[in-house]
């Protein structure tokens, strides 16, 4: 397989988690062309299983990967913070209730914030 940038479009893959051990979810965006936001966004959600390492969904993300014409694949080494989506799952400007974890770290660090 080759490694490195091969050309646009590119998939982005991020994972979340309740915490910074368990992913229960993984967002994959298409990026059309270079400085675009995504133009198409997809979903998977496993609550029981570390979605990193479920079969049926990584098999998803590979055929969503292809049908989109990804040339490039960039991704998150670690979990990005909270599963669920502010102004979707709790109000705008609030912490998520369901993830403590979360509201006192930085999501790109890990590190304590308060």
């Amino acid at each position: 397989m080759n490694k490195g940038f091969r050309g646009y479009p590119i998939a982005t893959i991020a994972y979340y988690g309740p915490d910074d051990k368990n992913a229960t979810k993984v967002a994959v965006g298409i990026v059309p062309y270079e400085n675009a936001v995504p133009s198409i966004l997809k979903r998977w959600f496993n609550k029981d299983t570390d979605i990193r390492i479920d079969r049926i969904t990584n098999e998803e993300i590979i055929k969503f990967i292809k049908e989109n014409g990804a040339k490039s694949v960039v991704m998150t080494d670690q979990i990005m913070g909270c599963p669920h989506e502010e102004g979707v799952d709790y109000p705008d400007g609030t912490k998520c209730p369901k993830c403590p974890f979360w509201a006192i770290r930085d999501r790109f660090t890990g590190e304590t914030i308060q």
